[in-house]
């Protein structure tokens, strides 16, 4: 068997471990899992009623246009029907889009250190990565622009950047965006947008609206807490949507999925609670940080990368021993680790076991 070459040391996705693998692995009872960018305060309730009515149809097929919930994100964004594409979690448009504009030769730019799929996705389509060092942990766009050349056909800013959590804010975003060939795709991954509290946030949906190579990419796996759902969106340029809409497999999304997340969609109360609880979780957080003399970087999504002063696998380990599960291994900040933010219970827990790894560690060293 031959498969596509580019794929052949490409690595597998790894997701944070499963709290149960960790219990029979370790022993342990009670395991806090903060390393996927969970909700932890849960879904909607009239998520779960939708999601409730629709098992009387599961032997049905879904819409596979997604009819009721395309209608529910546009007039949400204020947008039309023709300029949304829903997949299997945000990460499936980005699949499409690679699909759809990539191709052997063509070239791709993208954060040294940002969301995996980018990259993942463009070695499959055999493109050629071009990949811009973060500047203090974000986005470096006058250099990402430098990078741009003929052959470049996607862009990839990740906003809030996964793991480091930084933003870029709107003028430099917006003055980046008019300099970027009208050929070039600006794909604006904006999967903790709910998260984001500060005002200087960019107005994606403006720049959208005026800039035909733009398109968001939005998620209901993070603060709607849909994450097992898999379902995300795309909104763009009803041209750009056409084409990618081209390569999109029939029957992507789920009745369960549709029905939950447009009932969540207009749940803005507890969107709004899980705003504001991981606000306060944050300031936590940080405060506890601080005490211990831990840099961090300013995150704006649910979750804060911190450097532990350690390799980020010895304090991965520490942590798991402790039932905490975190995320680490990051190539250009190897002692650092990324930690969700969770409820007030589970961030004193992991405070405790950070706090007694660090000791740990400094008893051994």
């Amino acid at each position: 068997m031959q498969p596509k070459q580019s794929i052949v040391s490409l690595p597998v996705y790894q997701p944070g471990k499963p709290i149960e693998e960790v219990k029979r692995e370790l022993g342990l009872k009670e395991v806090i899992k903060l390393a996927s960018n969970e909700n932890p305060f849960g879904s909607s309730e009239h998520a779960k009623a939708a999601i409730m009515k629709e098992l009387e149809h599961i032997s049905i097929y879904p819409d596979s246009f997604s009819t009721d919930l395309t209608a529910a994100v546009a007039a949400y964004l204020g947008v039309e029907r023709d300029q949304i594409i829903f997949g299997a979690g945000s990460d499936e448009v980005i699949l499409m889009l690679a699909r759809a504009f990539l191709t052997p030769g063509d070239e791709t730019v993208m954060a040294d250190e940002t969301f995996s799929q980018y990259r993942h996705n463009a070695v499959i389509e055999g493109a050629t990565i071009v990949e811009v060092p973060l500047k203090d942990g974000v986005h470096d766009l006058t250099a990402m622009l430098a990078a741009i050349t003929e052959r470049t056909k996607i862009v990839w800013v990740c906003n809030p950047n996964n793991p480091t959590g930084t933003i870029v804010r709107h003028a430099e975003l917006e003055a980046f965006v008019r300099q970027v060939p009208s050929n070039v795709i600006v794909a604006l991954d904006e999967a903790y947008i709910e998260y984001v509290t500060d005002e200087a946030f960019p107005d994606s949906l403006a720049l959208m609206r005026e800039f035909k190579n733009v398109i968001l990419l939005r998620t209901f796996s993070k603060i709607h807490g849909l994450a097992s759902l898999r379902i995300g969106y795309g909104a763009a340029h009803a041209d750009l949507i056409r084409m990618v809409n081209q390569v999109r497999e029939p029957f992507n999304t789920t009745r369960m999925a549709q029905a939950a997340a447009a009932a969540s969609l207009a749940d803005t109360d507890f969107v709004g609670g899980c705003r504001d609880r991981n606000a306060a979780g944050r300031a936590y957080l940080y405060d506890e940080f601080d005490r211990l003399g831990l840099h961090y970087f300013e995150a704006h999504g649910n979750f804060i990368m911190v450097d532990v002063k350690m390799p980020s696998a010895q304090a991965f380990d520490g942590l798991l021993r402790r039932g905490v599960i975190s995320r680490a291994r990051w190539a250009h900040h190897p002692t650092y680790i990324r930690i969700t933010i969770g409820s007030p219970e589970q961030n004193e827990a992991f405070v405790a076991a950070l706090e007694a790894v660090l000791t740990e560690a400094a008893v051994l060293g």
